[in-house]
Parts: structure tokens; C-alpha cells; sequence
């Protein structure tokens, strides 16, 4: 049995919690049973018994048939209900709304979870309507804006050795083109996704320093074909303002709260 902090781990509780990531990863690609029982090494039996409890619960959805299994909507409750509890998220919605207005493009909150960048938050383009991000969405931090702007407020030392995953031809896939990126996003102040996670899109993305080493960043996504020099400098200009109002506003623990 595996220790966390010093505590034994719970392996009921553990496998739980392997199963509900399992199934949220999948998104709209539901699962049989005897597809989870070997994905997470547990008895057919044992898995069954878990996904009928999960299933009564709300956590876990069956198909008509009984024999497809799908992430369950106390999921989407228990995510919406993180959002509304954590006092950043809260203060920083209405900067990426003023973002998004003087911009028109579509503005994101980020925050690292490990070697991802869940998004927290986003505003949708009124002149782009294909979605390429959604709140509660999950890219690897090497790939876009976001991640890139957080991984370059940190050591090169903590970086993963390579090769890692290609989302795009244009995806930095070695530990040394990524740490040479980095190098760029500390001297010029923002990172630039171009088209290294989205194929069509370019990323701005600018770390919220209100923690140290900062947690959160917020991003611009823009459609190539819109992105001229003029538009980059504009939008640049307009996220280190924004940033910027963040920053004075957010305080630095994030309220009466901190959380590790």
C-alpha cells in the first residue's frame, strides 16, 4: 500500500478516484467494463460492483443497454462548485471579460496541475466560433501559451526529460527546443503558442504573479489567418495591462484561504 504525506493510502478510495480520472479522460468515448477492469488491473467483479455504486451516486452514467459507462453529472457539479469556491478565479473572470472586449478574441485562465494546464476559465470569440478549449480541459503544459508562460517561471532543472507528446507538427518535442523557448518567454515577458497545440491558432500567454513560483497564467488564442503584426502588438499590449490589473488586484495567497 502506497503512503501520501505519510498517511497510508486508502485503495478503495484510490481506485475510485483512478476510475472517475479514467472515464473523464475518454470525454464522449464511453467505456465497457471489461475495458476499465483491465485498463485499472482490478477482478471484472470488483469493477462492476464500484460502477453500479458510482452509477446510484451520480458519479457514473450508464448507457440504455447497460453496458457502456460514462463520467456522471456530480462530476460536473463537484468541478463547478471548485470554481465558485476559489476567490482568484472569481476576481480574474472580469479581466479576461474586459480582455475579451477590447480584443475580440478568445481570452483563457489556466492554472499548472502538474505537468498540464487546466483551463479555469474562458471566453469565447464572437467572430470564431470553433471551440478549441472549454473550462475543465486538460492540455500538457509544453504545447500551448498558458503552460509555456508557467513552466518558464521555473527552473529548466524541473523539466521532464523528453521526448514529449506532439499535438502538432509544430510541437516542441525535445527537452532542449523547449527549454531554448523558455529562454525566449523570460526575456521578452509572454509566451507564444504558434500553432503548437491548435493547428490554425497562435497562443499569447502571460503568468499571473500573485504566487511564487505562479500557479495561474491567462492567454489570447487567435486564428492565423487574422493575426497580423499589427493585431499581435495590440494584443500583446492589451494582455500586459490586464496581467497587470490582475496582479494589483488578486491578493498575493489568494485570500483568508491558502491552499497547497
Amino acid at each position: 500500500m502506497s503512503e501520501t504525506g505519510g498517511v497510508r493510502e486508502v485503495k478503495s478510495a484510490a481506485r475510485t478516484v483512478e476510475l472517475l480520472e479514467l472515464l473523464a479522460a475518454r470525454g464522449d468515448r464511453p467505456a465497457r467494463l471489461q475495458e476499465l477492469a483491465d485498463e485499472l488491473g482490478v477482478p471484472r467483479s470488483s469493477m462492476y460492483a464500484l460502477l453500479r455504486t458510482l452509477a446510484a451516486r451520480g458519479w457514473v452514467r450508464i448507457d440504455v443497454t447497460g453496458s457502456l459507462y460514462g463520467i456522471g453529472i456530480r462530476a460536473l457539479l463537484t468541478g463547478t462548485a471548485y470554481l465558485d469556491s476559489d476567490p482568484r478565479v472569481r476576481l480574474v473572470r472580469p479581466y479576461l471579460d474586459e480582455a475579451s472586449e477590447a480584443l475580440g478574441e478568445t481570452i483563457h485562465m489556466g492554472r499548472l496541475d502538474g505537468r498540464d494546464v487546466a483551463y479555469l476559465a474562458t471566453r469565447e470569440s464572437h467572430e470564431y466560433l470553433r471551440t478549441i478549449s472549454r473550462v475543465g480541459r486538460r492540455l500538457p503544459a509544453h504545447v500551448g501559451g498558458l503552460g509555456k508562460a508557467l513552466l518558464a517561471e521555473r527552473p529548466d532543472a524541473e523539466l521532464p526529460d523528453g521526448p514529449y507528446e506532439a499535438l502538432t507538427p509544430n510541437t516542441r518535442t525535445t527537452r532542449a527546443s523547449l527549454a531554448a523557448d523558455l529562454a525566449e518567454v523570460r526575456s521578452r515577458g509572454y509566451a507564444v503558442d504558434r500553432e503548437e497545440g491548435v493547428l490554425g491558432i497562435v497562443g499569447f500567454g502571460l503568468a499571473l504573479r500573485y504566487d511564487t513560483p505562479a500557479q495561474d497564467a491567462i492567454s489570447c488564442s487567435v486564428p492565423v489567418a487574422r493575426l497580423t503584426p499589427g493585431h499581435e502588438e495590440r494584443i500583446v499590449a492589451v494582455m500586459r495591462e490586464i496581467r497587470a490589473k490582475i496582479e494589483t488586484t488578486v491578493p498575493v495567497g489568494g485570500g483568508s484561504v491558502q491552499w497547497r
